[in-house]
């Protein structure tokens, strides 16, 4: 009998997941635009960190440019698009310095547009299900997303934290 019950448990999960996923990004976004202090331990800490998983990144792409055509290629394309909007970042973020050290503030507009990446690539993916399921694999803009495209989504999102983390190092070295 709790068999039967595991299709229902399985669409009670995925329920909650829709719902409180507009919930999450509004969160993620909410705290990514928070003001905040740089520690200088955690900053280091989170330089190294991301600096470790660009090689791990990168290999990753590699493996999956057997499967994915033009996968490593999109990767080092969106790192350096990444890169790019990381250092922009560093330029709009508003550091100040108090009695207890260095705040920064990002910039507001630049989060809003990396936490909407994150949820066109999320609606993205749910509407490449679909159609998966629905048996459709026309269109050249979904060729484009069956390639090696999610990676380059995800070298724009660690392209940016590398650039924006060692900014911020940089910036509270200077002290």
């Amino acid at each position: 009998m709790p068999l039967l019950l595991l299709p229902f448990a399985l669409l009670a999960l995925v329920a909650t997941w829709l719902v409180l996923l507009p919930v999450s990004l509004w969160a993620r976004y909410a705290s990514g635009r928070a003001r905040r202090r740089a520690q200088g331990w955690v900053v280091r800490g989170n330089a190294f960190l991301l600096a470790m998983s660009l090689p791990i990144f990168l290999l990753s792409a590699w493996a999956a440019a057997h499967w994915m055509d033009d996968a490593l290629r999109d990767a080092c394309v969106g790192l350096l698009v990444g890169v790019v909007v990381g250092v922009v970042g560093v330029w709009l973020t508003r550091f100040e310095r108090d009695a207890k050290g260095l705040v920064y503030t990002p910039n507001r507009w630049l989060v809003l547009g990396l936490t909407s990446i994150v949820a066109l690539r999320v609606i993205a993916g749910l509407w490449m299900t679909w159609r998966h399921v629905s048996g459709d694999v026309s269109g050249t803009f979904a060729h484009w997303l069956d390639a090696g495209a999610w990676t380059g989504i995800a070298g724009v999102l660690l392209g940016y934290a590398l650039a924006f983390t060692w900014g911020v190092r940089a910036r509270l070295s200077r002290r």
